[in-house]
């Protein structure tokens, strides 16, 4: 069954190995005949900083209405990206912080702590590279990056399930280890 994904790519070099990572997910998730929209974020003209908080609505540029419409739009988010200090790159979060906003992905209730969620029916994939081996990054670090991604951002707006792929040592792995990686996307892709 075909379905509608967006794709982003959080790393600010289209030309990283997370570029390649994304593109081949793009290119093997046509190939399955998914309609798919790919945002490169580092190619997106946009502010990462959201000024005022909630307290006062900033103008969404072009580029973040554009993928913000491709949320909407789509059945199934993936996000490529490294872990940097233990989470995303700052211009994934300035995403996240611009875009997912209240009265968009979640709302809170008045005289309550409880909030809806309103990105409910979409699932999502983030693909995440990092230097630190993948087990290391789980038991002494408690996966910080990843329970932020599923837990408080993804899944507080209604998103799930939360797949979470874990490529890593990159720092130090072969040229077919990184060949290995770039198919195992591709069959993530055609499954999506």
């Amino acid at each position: 069954m075909s379905k509608n994904i967006t794709v982003i790519l959080g790393h600010p070099d289209s030309s990283s190995y997370c570029g390649a990572l994304a593109a081949a997910y793009v290119q093997a998730a046509e190939e399955a005949g998914h309609s798919v929209k790919f945002f490169k974020l580092g190619e997106v003209a946009f502010d990462t900083t959201l000024h005022h908080g909630y307290n006062k609505r900033q103008e969404l540029e072009p580029g973040l209405k554009e993928i913000q419409d491709a949320i909407t739009w789509a059945k199934h988010l993936v996000f490529v990206y490294p872990i940097w200090w233990g989470s995303m790159p700052s211009l994934l979060k300035g995403l996240f912080d611009r875009v997912l906003l209240p009265g968009y992905a979640f709302q809170y209730r008045d005289n309550s702590q409880r909030w809806d969620k309103l990105l409910v029916g979409r699932s999502a994939h983030a693909i995440v590279t990092m230097d630190t081996p993948p087990w290391y990054y789980w038991l002494v670090y408690k996966m910080p990056g990843h329970n932020q991604i599923k837990k408080t951002i993804l899944e507080f707006c209604g998103i799930k399930p939360v797949k979470i792929t874990s490529l890593g040592s990159v720092r130090y792995a072969s040229p077919a280890q990184l060949e290995k990686w770039l198919h195992q996307i591709k069959q993530h892709a055609k499954t999506a």
